[in-house]
């Protein structure tokens, strides 16, 4: 009786290459990685160190502190911070000009990165594209020093528009000065600011989708807009959640340099956030332990945004920010 025999396998040969294959595999990885870890060393050493690292800054918030003491030194007072902040209408009104300009900032400036990366990607002409998205990314690397003197230069009481306004006879308008117009201001600006600055992930996003699926759909019979419903965004989904996600961590971060600029020229009622208060409250007020907790009750509403919002990414069937 003839056996059909399979190619013949050949065993593990003893010595240092056997030994080399059963090293574990971690071990192997990093060697593997090496020079991949050293690249990515600085910028863990900087989130280790400044991220991390000064979260132990925190127990202030459980203190009465003093500079002059120190974290050892210094009386620990329990809760009686966080206690004296739910009582206290300068936070609760800081609050409510933070959520107003972050709503303001989620409906409106969110949105203005996709729009005008979508823009950019049906120009067809290489060369006005590459010259309309170095305009748009020009402003992000302005400060925002310039760009509050650039809108009160335009904007303000003797601005350009109420120049030119009072020249014609017509009412002159002060917007920089308006405590109604102030939180619209600060999202136009922003949009101005930052918006092309935005689009550079959502114009990597699109470059991933694939041709032939606005060829399909468009011999299908489908338009500009069902090609853009029901191919465009749902391929840039994943990206869209996450970015939301991270927007809402970051929700009650309004940008303090920005408001800090403006913040005299229409008040505190109209124009304190939580950042700001924080500053006023602990750098020049001296309170440091009240300030710190305002902003350790910032950080855990962020968090726990952010975690909600992933658990809710997850039951739509998206991978969120983590797993």
């Amino acid at each position: 009786m003839t056996t059909l025999r399979g190619p013949r396998e050949t065993m593990p040969a003893a010595g240092p290459a056997a030994g080399r294959r059963r090293e574990p595999g971690t071990r192997r990885r990093l060697r593997r990685d090496a020079m991949s870890l050293v690249l990515v060393a600085p910028g863990l050493l900087y989130f280790l160190i400044f991220h991390y690292g000064a979260l132990t800054g925190y127990a202030i918030a459980f203190q009465d502190y003093v500079p002059f003491l120190g974290l050892t030194e210094s009386k620990w007072t329990g809760l009686s911070h966080f206690i004296r902040l739910l009582a206290d209408p300068a936070v609760w009104s800081a609050v409510g000009n933070t959520l107003a300009i972050s709503a303001l900032q989620l409906v409106f400036y969110f949105p203005a990165p996709l729009a005008l990366a979508l823009l950019l990607h049906s120009v067809t002409h290489d060369v006005l594209r590459r010259f309309v998205q170095s305009v748009v990314y020009l402003p992000h690397f302005i400060s925002w020093v310039i760009v509050v003197a650039l809108f009160q230069e335009i904007l303000g009481g003797a601005g350009l528009l109420n120049t030119w306004l009072a020249d014609n006879g017509l009412r002159t308008v002060d917007i920089i000065g308006n405590p109604d117009a102030f939180k619209p201001l600060v999202v136009a600006q922003i949009i101005w600011k930052d918006c092309g600055w935005g689009t550079i992930i959502f114009l990597a996003a699109l470059h991933t989708v694939d041709e032939h699926l606005y060829e399909a759909s468009a011999i299908d019979g489908a338009g500009w807009w069902r090609r853009l419903w029901h191919v465009t965004l749902p391929a840039i989904r994943p990206i869209i959640v996450l970015l939301f996600i991270l927007k809402l961590g970051d929700i009650l971060s309004v940008g303090f340099e920005q408001i800090f600029l403006q913040r005299n020229a229409v008040g505190p009622e109209a124009a304190e956030v939580l950042d700001t208060f924080v500053y006023y409250a602990g750098v020049l007020g001296g309170d440091w332990g009240y300030a710190t907790a305002v902003g350790l009750l910032k950080g855990i509403v962020g968090a726990v945004l952010v975690y909600a919002a992933n658990r809710v990414a997850h039951r739509m069937g998206e991978q969120g920010v983590y797993r």
